[in-house]
C-alpha cells in the first residue's frame, strides 16, 4: 500500500472514530434525565503498525467498543437498600392509616365514648329514679357500641386496602419479571456477537432495583450475562429468558389476599405469603397480618370484657319498674369479632326504664348497680386482672403510636441512605453536561483534524499524479 493511501486510510478511520464518539456524546446528553442510565464512552485502540524496512509505521486508531461507566457492586448495594426502603415505605404508610383510627386528638375516639358511658352511669347513681338519666345511659351505650363497630370497620378497611395493594404489587412484579426475562434474551444475543449491551443492561439493572423495592429478592448473574431472580425463599421469578408469575388471590383459610406460586404450568400452586419479609410487599403484610390483627384482637377483647362485666352487674339489679334486671348488651359468646357485634339489648333500647340502677326492687333511691357499673372503668378486668379498661386501651394506643413514630423515623433514615447512594452512583455513572460538552468540542476538533488529514493526503496524491502527467 502506498504511504499516501495509508495516510488517507488513517484519516478516514479517524474521521469515523470522531463520528462514533460524537454520536455517543449525543446519546449521553439525550439520556441525561433517563433513570438508571450509565454514561457511555468509546474505547479507542491503536491499529497494528506496518513494517517498512527497519521502520514500523502506525496505522492510526479504531473504535474497539462502546462501554458504560458502571460499578456493579454499588448497583447491588442500592438494590438492597431500596428493598429496605420499600419495606419501610409500605409499613409507615399503612401504619399512618391505622394510627388515624385511634386518633383521639382530632376526633372523639373510643376512649372518650367509654368514659362518657361510665359517666352516664355515675349521673344515674346521683338520680337513680330519673328516666332522663337512664335515657342518657342508653344513648351513651349506643354511641359507644357504634364506635366499637367503627374502629372494627376502619381496621378492616385498612386490611382491605392492603389486600388491593398486594394484588397491584403482584401484577407489577410479574410485569417487571417478564421484561427482565426479555432483556436477558436481548443481552445474550448482543453480547454473543462480541458487542456490549449497554442500554439493555442499564434497563435491566433499573428493573431489578425497582423489583427489589417491591419485594425481597435474591439474584445472581451467570457467565453468559443472564440473571436469575428468586422472590422470597423459593419463588423463581426469572431464569434466563423465561419468567414465572406470582398469583394473588383469597384463600379458603383466610379471607385475605395471599401470594401463591406455581413453578410451571402443570405444577400445583402453593402459598408463599409468609416468605416475604422485605420490600413494600413485606411491609404491607406485616401491618396487615400482625399489627392490624393485634389491634383488632385488643379491641375485641375490650368489647367482650366490657359487655360481660356490665351484663354481670346489670342482671343483679332491678329496673325503674321494680322488675329484675336484664342483659344490658347482647350476649357475646367469645371475644372473636366482639367489637363488630356489641350492641344494646333490644329490651333496653326500646325502653330506657328497663335500665337497672339499684339492687333492690321498688327502691327509688337505690344506686348500688349504677355505682357498680360505673366502677368497672377503674377495676382491673383486663390482662388477667392486671389492668383496667382505660389502662389497657391507653397502653395499646400508646404502643401503636410509638411503633408508627419509629416507623416514620426509620423510613426517613432509610430514604437518606438511598439518596446518598443514588448521589454516589450519579457521581460514578451519571451524565455531566459540562463533561459531555468538553468531549463534544474535543471530538469536533478531532473530526476537523481528520478531515484535514484526508484533504492533505488528497493534495499529495494529486501532486504525484501531476508528476506522472509531466
Amino acid at each position: 500500500m502506498s504511504k499516501v493511501g495509508a495516510m488517507m486510510d488513517v484519516g478516514k478511520r479517524s474521521l469515523q472514530n470522531s463520528q462514533t464518539a460524537l454520536q455517543t456524546v449525543s446519546h449521553n446528553i439525550a439520556n441525561k434525565s433517563t433513570e438508571g442510565y450509565s454514561r457511555q464512552r468509546v474505547e479507542l485502540q491503536s491499529m497494528e503498525p506496518i513494517g517498512v524496512g527497519n521502520i514500523r509505521i502506525g496505522m492510526g486508531a479504531k473504535a474497539g467498543s462502546v462501554s458504560r461507566t458502571n460499578n456493579p457492586w454499588l448497583e447491588k448495594q442500592i438494590q438492597k437498600e431500596k428493598t429496605s426502603l420499600g419495606f419501610q415505605n409500605g409499613r409507615a404508610d399503612s401504619l399512618a392509616r391505622v394510627e388515624q383510627v385511634f386518633n383521639e386528638q382530632q376526633n372523639k375516639g373510643l376512649n372518650q365514648y367509654m368514659t362518657q358511658f361510665f359517666n352516664a352511669f355515675r349521673e344515674l347513681s346521683n338520680n337513680p329514679e330519673s328516666l332522663a338519666s337512664r335515657t342518657m345511659v342508653k344513648e351513651a351505650a349506643q354511641q359507644m357500641a357504634d364506635d366499637f363497630k367503627r374502629v372494627n370497620a376502619q381496621l378492616r378497611d385498612v386490611q382491605d386496602d392492603i389486600d388491593g395493594q398486594v394484588k397491584n404489587l403482584t401484577e407489577q412484579v410479574n410485569q417487571a419479571s417478564k421484561e427482565i426475562a426479555s432483556l436477558n434474551e436481548k443481552i445474550l444475543q448482543v453480547e454473543s456477537q462480541g458487542s456490549h449491551a449497554n442500554d439493555e443492561r442499564d434497563r435491566r439493572d433499573l428493573l431489578i432495583k425497582k423489583l427489589g423495592e417491591k419485594v425481597d429478592i435474591t439474584w445472581a448473574e451467570g457467565k453468559d450475562g443472564q440473571v436469575s431472580i428468586t422472590a422470597g425463599n423459593t419463588a423463581i421469578l426469572v431464569s434466563g429468558s423465561s419468567a414465572t408469575e406470582l398469583l394473588s388471590q383469597k384463600t379458603a383459610v383466610r379471607d385475605r389476599a395471599e401470594i401463591l406460586y406455581r413453578a410451571s404450568e402443570y405444577s400445583s400452586t402453593f402459598e408463599i405469603t409468609q416468605q416475604f419479609k422485605g420490600g413494600q410487599l413485606g411491609g404491607l403484610l406485616e401491618v396487615r397480618d400482625q399489627i392490624v390483627e393485634n389491634a383488632l384482637k385488643n379491641v375485641d377483647e375490650m368489647a367482650f370484657t366490657l359487655a360481660n362485666e356490665v351484663n354481670s352487674a346489670h342482671i343483679e339489679g332491678h329496673d325503674r319498674y321494680g322488675k329484675p334486671g336484664v342483659l344490658f348488651f347482647d350476649i357475646l359468646e367469645n371475644p372473636n369479632g366482639a367489637s363488630s357485634k356489641i350492641g344494646v339489648n333490644k329490651t333496653i333500647f326500646d325502653d330506657a326504664g328497663r335500665i337497672a340502677a339499684g339492687n333492690k326492687p321498688n327502691a327509688p333511691g337505690d344506686n348500688t348497680i349504677a355505682n357498680m357499673i360505673s366502677g368497672i372503668q377503674y377495676r382491673s378486668t383486663m390482662e388477667k386482672g392486671t389492668a383496667t379498661i382505660d389502662d389497657f386501651y391507653n397502653s395499646n394506643v400508646g404502643e401503636l403510636g410509638t411503633i408508627t413514630q419509629r416507623a416514620r423515623s426509620t423510613q426517613e433514615a432509610q430514604k437518606n441512605i438511598v439518596d446518598q447512594m443514588t448521589t454516589l452512583r450519579e457521581n460514578v455513572s451519571g451524565v455531566s453536561l459540562d463533561e459531555e460538552t468538553t468531549n463534544m468540542i474535543e471530538m469536533q476538533k478531532m473530526y476537523d483534524a481528520s478531515a484535514r488529514i484526508i484533504r492533505t493526503a488528497d493534495e499529495m496524491l494529486e501532486t504525484v499524479l501531476n508528476l506522472k502527467r509531466l
